[in-house]
């Protein structure tokens, strides 16, 4: 366990990619079986402890030390694991042999949920103050340390000689400690095979386009299609060796989430589908209108779904390539020959669980600029608001794995702007403990006395450090009222500081007093220029959704 706390520790403090890699490559060379494999397994989040979680950290620290000064120190260091790791009293002649990863990984998942606390409380007792961080980090499930893991996938490819993408096709069929796979990386048995009839794919993903692109780019050579507020997916489909029809969603990062969308599994067992993979974006729609992501929202992440949810949320995967068809694997073809096989197969497909993305037509770049900042002119319609701007796609690029330069490309929307008015103020938690950081604002709205401000969202970031400072220092000097640690800031037509809000989107939500929510809100401008009487009213928010659906 401490070889796995230094190597954390390590990679934490290591800015470059490049020596993230070189430490985590240099631990699974040096790790035996099965610790490298828990290891791997938990830098790419494929473990999980039913009943460990941050209250059961909180209940334990609570019986070894005073509550007021854990919840002090917590305040001031922002992180639960390191709070409680520093914390924890340690016990003379206990560190003397700590366990190994392994041991811990078969502690924790042998023992039940009313063992886990005293099973905890014992491990915590015999591990060093870095080990008590490792260990905490590991069960609590948030390793934040700055390494994906496509990186730590790469470190493993490293050791054999492979590609990061020879470990991705394999992926979805391995299991921790995946003890086959480092047999095969070190050269001791064959590669794993993929027995799974509709295995997941390694995708391709794009690069933001800048202004500098379009000078060095011909529009001729590539084509475009909107980008939708959706999530990423890939429709998989086969037929097993008994001949039953057997079908997968993925996530962009090969988590299977068909259980969670049964009705684009099933109708992928379709005999019309044959044998094919599919990339695209999933969708709530609703008589042919693209629901918010909020609505997307309600079906993520879920075991299981009623048939009430899919009912009142029906998904729709809407198709951007075609990956493999009838056996063969398309992804060596360009583009623009994968998009007609993908139209072929689009006229065979259920329209009520998939549709074709259509491409935009454009001939030079400031046509697609004007279809980027008006969709609903360029052929969106009413169904804009659920468009992020749009993708420029290389008609000869290859579907390459990862992120390759130069055949991609995502062109955002400009972000929407607000005008709206401090409200309220929170302290942050580590270095910003000591700063007021999170900030609430709000619009005008005609109420029973006048206007009245209503909030409409919170951001904790967008502003520089020396803007903080302003902040901090007018939340101090304007406080007009305390509840808790939050602050109210004394706010009127007369008096008040206006921010210039950005945001990706709004939707409406019956669960804020405002009746909108935000996506991604942040704070572009301080408008020390501007008086508080001439901040925007919910009015204009009301515009930017269109009428409620």
């Amino acid at each position: 366990m401490n070889r796995f706390a230094e190597l954390l520790d390590a990679i934490a403090f290591e800015s470059s990619r490049n020596g993230k890699l070189r430490l985590t490559s240099a631990y699974f060379r040096a790790t035996p079986d099965p610790d490298r494999g828990y290891a791997l397994a938990a830098m790419t989040g494929a473990l999980s402890f039913k009943y460990a979680k941050p209250a059961l950290i909180r209940t334990l620290i609570g019986e070894r030390t005073d509550p007021v000064l854990f919840a002090l120190s917590y305040d001031y260091v922002g992180d639960l694991s390191e709070t409680v790791a520093l914390m924890w009293p340690a016990t003379p002649g206990l560190h003397d042999d700590p366990p190994s990863l392994g041991e811990v990984m078969a502690i924790l998942t042998s023992s039940s949920k009313t063992q886990l606390p005293g099973v905890i409380s014992d491990l915590l007792d015999r591990l060093d103050e870095k080990g008590r961080w490792a260990l905490l980090k590991l069960i609590t499930g948030g390793l934040r340390i700055g390494l994906s893991a496509r990186l730590a996938k790469t470190a493993v490819a490293q050791i054999g000689g492979h590609q990061p993408n020879d470990i991705e096709e394999i992926w979805p069929g391995l299991a921790p400690p995946y003890e086959d796979l480092f047999a095969w990386i070190d050269g001791h048995a064959e590669r794993p095979l993929v027995t799974d009839a509709a295995p997941f794919r390694p995708v391709m993903l794009s690069h933001a386009i800048e202004e500098r692109d379009f000078e060095t780019l011909a529009a001729e050579d590539f084509l475009a299609e909107w980008k939708w507020d959706g999530i990423r997916v890939q429709a998989v489909a086969g037929t097993q060796e008994d001949g039953e029809r057997a079908s997968r969603l993925y996530s962009r990062t090969g988590e299977d989430i068909s259980a969670a969308f049964p009705e684009i599994a099933e109708a992928m067992r379709d005999p019309a589908f044959g044998q094919c993979a599919i990339d695209g974006e999933l969708l709530i729609m609703r008589a042919g209108m693209v629901e918010p992501f909020g609505a997307l929202q309600q079906r993520l992440n879920r075991k299981t779904v009623t048939a009430k949810l899919v009912s009142e949320y029906p998904a729709r995967i809407r198709a951007y390539d075609l990956l493999s068809h009838e056996g063969e694997d398309l992804r060596a073809l360009p583009f623009a020959q994968r998009r007609q096989r993908l139209e072929r197969l689009s006229a065979l497909l259920p329209p009520e669980r998939f549709d074709l993305s259509p491409l935009l037509p454009f001939e030079s770049w400031d046509e697609l600029a004007a279809a980027r900042a008006a969709p609903a002119d360029f052929g969106a319609a009413e169904n804009a608001p659920a468009i992020e701007g749009v993708m420029i796609k290389r008609a000869g690029s290859l579907y390459v794995p990862g992120r390759p330069k130069g055949l991609w490309y995502k062109w955002k929307r400009d972000p929407f702007n607000v005008d709206a008015v401090l409200m309220y103020a929170q302290r942050g938690h580590g270095k910003r403990s000591s700063l007021y950081s999170d900030f609430t604002f709000g619009v005008w709205r005609s109420g029973v006395e006048g206007d009245e401000l209503v909030p409409v969202g919170k951001a904790y970031f967008g502003f520089t450090d020396e803007e903080l400072k302003q902040l901090d220092k007018y939340v101090r000097e304007n406080t007009g009222d305390r509840f808790g640690p939050v602050r109210v800031v004394t706010a009127n037509k007369a008096q008040g500081l206006v921010l210039e809000i950005a945001f990706e989107g709004l939707q409406h939500s019956s669960r804020h007093k405002s009746g909108v929510a935000m996506r991604f809100p942040r704070i572009s401008r301080l408008r020390w220029d501007k008086p508080a009487a001439e901040a925007d009213r919910i009015e204009t928010l009301m515009a930017l959704i269109g009428p409620r659906k």
